[in-house]
């Protein structure tokens, strides 16, 4: 017999159905729905159940099948109920990083119903993963405006404020999410990093351990106290909290805290043990064990990319007259961009926030041309056994980058990116050294961060960068910047790539 499609499923079979939702029988209700469907395929509730069903089981794909069939047999389009199908579409388009479709769809939830402040909040989440930072601005003040109580509004707000470099700002809108909701330890935390950013260490620190007080394992919380643990040189102090946090890198800064304590039958020991147990991808790690084997005339395991001063990168991009580099220039000394305190930094003001996430045509340009020259420098070691090329990352994203402006006496102690893959730098302005003289040079090499040392022969080389170079290198080289008298600027456009699947969203859908 065939199939009535204006059939209707009897009362029980709707209330067992629903029953089945309401208590989280996800996988029960997914069958009963699908088997419902099978004899009466336009009935919207149907729809309904199972796109909720097959989001709530992280079957994303199937759920926005489900949710757009749900939304064509909507019997009215322009309700609440629409404008949450709609919603909940929209997080499920997220989740699977199809993100145009998304803001789309929060769109259309907004247009059925204007003050879905929710819906404002998510579109902001979406934008800012765009790098639409403006957009997303001006999205979560919109929800915000509509209800002025949401905490996590305010926290997301932190987020994107911070990305557009704008700290004192998102200061203030983590303080307004705590205030709202003492208890948010992710706002706790994220106030944190940007005090810390803005050089407020004491403040910085009160806020990790709130984070900590609410939620001792908070594995951000942690992280971050482990991390100026060991810059205070507390390093046995340093190590639990990394234990701890189990976050991204945690066991290689166990390994910096054992080996700056010179504890190095352990560090070997870990460091062995972590060369030969997962694959060889982290330049944290790789700095450590080149140091530890030059240090000790030892071999060493971790083939990231052993011999790092051949993989240095140069090549002009920038003509010295071309209109980019002007922009570049007058947007770094004209935007309204906060300064983010750097320790190393000597004579020098380096910019906060992702400089690539803003607004400005010429970063987005120059960092345009950036992806363009990974593509280059990958196809000129294309040859090479080792992971920094092997395991080079398929979609390029810019973890962070930033400005570097240096006056005269201006230098940059010796350092290494540890959440890079790749790190460079654009050079827009030098100052002209004496003759013969290598001072605003790059320098490279294997030893830096007063890293213990048994001996000084650690290899070092430099690059003397002409206005509109780009220098790329491993993330896990030290790279330092010679001092210079001159009393002109030295301003580089800095910048690491890092593979995009390991670059955390600290905002929630």
């Amino acid at each position: 017999m065939a199939n009535s499609l204006a059939s209707q499923p009897n009362q029980q079979e709707l209330q067992a159905l629903v029953n089945a939702l309401n208590n989280g029988q996800l996988a029960q209700a997914e069958s009963q729905a699908k088997s419902l469907i099978a004899k009466h395929a336009n009935v919207f509730i149907l729809h309904h159940v199972l796109s909720l069903a097959l989001d709530g089981q992280q079957k994303y794909i199937e759920a926005v099948v489900s949710y757009k069939n749900a939304l064509k047999l909507q019997p009215e389009k322009f309700n609440q109920s629409s404008a949450d199908l709609y919603f909940n579409l929209g997080i499920a388009l997220t989740n699977l990083n199809r993100l145009d479709e998304a803001a789309m769809t929060y769109q259309q939830s907004i247009k059925i119903n204007p003050i879905f402040f929710e819906a404002h909040g998510n579109l902001g989440i979406v934008l800012q993963r765009q790098g639409k930072l403006e957009e997303a601005i001006a999205s979560y003040q919109k929800g915000l405006t509509i209800n002025p109580q949401d905490a996590r509004g305010y926290f997301n707000l932190g987020t994107v404020l911070r990305d557009n470099g704008d700290l004192a700002a998102a200061v203030g809108a983590y303080q307004k999410a705590i205030q709202l909701f003492p208890n948010y330890t992710d706002a706790h935390n994220n106030l944190g990093e940007t005090l810390r950013d803005q050089g407020n260490m004491d403040a910085a620190i009160k806020s990790y351990q709130a984070a900590l007080v609410l939620n001792a394992e908070h594995a951000q919380a942690n992280y971050n106290m482990g991390e100026f643990l060991y810059l205070a040189k507390q390093y046995d102090e340093a190590i639990p909290y990394f234990e701890r946090s189990k976050l991204d890198d945690w066991q290689t800064r166990q390994l910096y805290c054992l080996y700056k304590a010179e504890k190095f039958d352990a560090f070997k020991a870990n460091r062995d043990r972590l060369a030969g147990g997962m694959p060889n991808t982290s330049p944290f790690l790789a700095t450590l064990s080149t140091h530890y084997s030059i240090n000790f005339n030892a071999p060493d395991p971790y083939n990231f990319c052993k011999n790092g001063l051949d993989f240095v990168y140069q090549k002009a991009v920038l003509d010295k007259s071309s209109h980019l580099l002007k922009d570049l220039l007058n947007d770094i000394h004209n935007a309204d961009i906060a300064e983010r305190k750097q320790g190393r930094l000597t004579n020098g003001q380096q910019s906060a926030g992702n400089l690539f996430k803003r607004p400005e045509a010429s970063f987005r340009a120059l960092a345009e041309l950036i992806k363009k020259e990974f593509l280059n420098y990958r196809n000129s070691f294309s040859g090479a056994n080792c992971e920094l090329i092997k395991s080079f990352p398929a979609e390029l994203e810019f973890t962070s980058s930033w400005y570097v402006k240096m006056q005269q006496g201006g230098h940059l102690s010796a350092h290494i990116h540890e959440i890079g893959w790749i790190s460079g730098a654009v050079y827009l302005a030098m100052p002209t050294p004496a003759l013969g003289s290598i001072e605003g040079a790059f320098e490279y090499g294997t030893h830096g961060d007063d890293y213990p040392q048994k001996h000084q022969n650690f290899p070092a080389a430099q690059v003397m960068p002409n206005v509109g170079d780009i220098v790329l290198f491993p993330s896990s080289l030290f790279h330092r910047t010679i001092p210079f008298n001159a009393n002109e600027e030295r301003i580089c456009i800095a910048f690491d790539l890092k593979p995009a699947n390991n670059i955390s969203q600290k905002n929630s859908v």
